[in-house]
């Protein structure tokens, strides 16, 4: 019982928006200086420490970008899925914030990866692009974050749109599996899973997963701000319908002209 207590405690408090802002503000600016530190450190490792690959020489040095964009990807949409989910069946009141803010960073990194992929797919493969499973699975989870943002957009009602929003976000999950288990269920030129703690030499090994930790960093410091500008926005505009509605009932009965100055305003300061 009290531990049930205890976890009902701790949901209440991370659902009250007051206490993430005030929470996010303490910690984003250490995370911020920590994926910053990291990253260079990182990149130190990548240029001046780690050697060519044997195979592939320096072209090796694009994976430093391209799996942990790639990762990240994946991360931001099952991020979104999870907050969808919560939106759907929990009504938390921070879980629409939560996918909305991940929804444009998940898109950034996954053409990040599909850039980067394409760059080293070049002398690999001797092509940019081919149309396997891999690139192709990624590639429409791309559009799918896109699709995800213009359906929020179109939708002048929010509450409506986050819930169909939410509804994509979890059909559109399914994405993920096929994409991690592609190169194993087709024939692909994508390489398989390497099993990066043993195939992989530590000195190549070493500097991916700092820099894939940098980046995570990154990610979490990215949408945490990005959380805390949806919660001042949404803020901003409840005060002003507060004020519209405020002023539209202090109005003389039958003044149709005050209402309406009043709503040019608000539109004119929303813009």
């Amino acid at each position: 019982m009290p531990t049930m207590q205890t976890s009902q405690s701790i949901t209440q408090k991370l659902a009250n928006p007051t206490r993430f802002m005030d929470l996010s503000g303490r910690l984003l600016p250490w995370i911020t200086v920590a994926s910053a530190g990291i990253i260079a450190y990182a990149m130190y490792l990548v240029f001046f420490v780690a050697p060519p690959d044997y195979q592939q020489g320096q072209t090796v040095k694009i994976m430093y970008i391209h799996v942990p964009s790639a990762w990240l990807g994946m991360m931001a949409y099952a991020l979104i899925a999870i907050s969808s989910f919560g939106l759907l069946v929990f009504r938390h009141p921070l879980a629409d914030v939560s996918a909305k803010a991940a929804a444009p960073i998940g898109a950034a990194f996954t053409l990040l990866a599909l850039l980067t992929g394409s760059l080293w797919g070049k002398p690999m493969w001797g092509t940019y692009w081919v149309w396997d499973a891999r690139l192709t699975s990624v590639l429409l989870l791309f559009f799918l974050y896109l699709g995800l943002m213009a359906l929020r957009s179109s939708i002048e009602d929010e509450a409506l749109a986050a819930k169909l929003t939410a509804v994509l976000a979890l059909v559109g999950v399914i994405l993920l599996p096929i994409i991690k288990f592609s190169v194993d269920w087709w024939n692909t030129l994508h390489q398989p899973s390497t099993g990066l703690t043993t195939t992989v030499h530590a000195s190549i090994r070493v500097p991916l997963l700092i820099s894939a930790f940098g980046f995570s960093l990154l990610f979490f410091a990215m949408h945490m701000k990005a959380m805390r500008n949806e919660i001042l926005r949404r803020r901003v505009k409840a005060l002003r319908m507060a004020e519209v509605e405020r002023a539209q009932s202090n109005s003389p009965p039958g003044n149709p002209s005050v209402s309406g100055d009043i709503r040019a305003r608000a539109a004119q300061a929303g813009e």
